[in-house]
């Protein structure tokens, strides 16, 4: 989960939320429902937002999580017509492996501004991360978006595939992955 910094989940100073200062970190929440109490541990606190697992593992104890880096996420909550700038972005996803508290960084081109990594697991996988990380990547040089797909387990590697889209795609816009059924 993403946590945006205070007032936004402080006790007694308001609800702000992502227009709060600051950027948002990565935090993991436990919810203790016998006890009626929220444990935050912070994760990472470098600037990212859009946190992702393997789908299958939502709300089930999972090793790996990706994000995007954020420069300045405020301004994409500031926006009259909801479409953050490019600069609320940056141009790296980070894969977390929350077991050993490590992190890998693929850095994308100067200037591209990386979206939300989508999970994509491989036919038959058997590790948690064998599969792919897939995420827009805009690029200001060409006005336009690659899908840019990644090995998860050689995240920091040339990508498998970069697909030149015609046009920009809006960073923030979510996706899921359903395989064909």
């Amino acid at each position: 989960m993403t946590t945006y910094p205070a007032p936004f989940h402080v006790a007694g100073r308001g609800s702000d939320g992502p227009y709060g200062a600051g950027t948002a970190s990565l935090a993991r929440w436990t919810i203790d429902v016998a006890h009626g109490r929220v444990r935050t541990r912070t994760l990472d606190d470098r600037p990212q937002e859009f946190p992702r697992v393997h789908e299958a593992l939502v709300s089930r104890r999972h090793r790996y999580a990706y994000t995007a880096a954020a420069a300045d996420m405020t301004l994409a909550y500031l926006t009259p017509d909801g479409n953050p700038p490019d600069r609320a972005f940056a141009n790296a996803l980070i894969k977390h492996d929350l077991l050993r508290g490590t992190t890998q960084v693929h850095r994308l081109p100067r200037d591209a501004a990386a979206g939300e990594a989508v999970f994509v697991p491989s036919e038959g996988a058997r590790a948690e991360d064998d599969g792919y990380a897939v995420a827009y990547v805009h690029h200001p040089d060409r006005g336009a978006a690659d899908l840019v797909i990644l090995a998860a387990q050689d995240f920091t590697g040339e990508p498998v595939a970069r697909i030149h889209l015609p046009g920009r795609v809006p960073l923030g816009f979510h996706g899921s992955w359903i395989p064909d059924a």
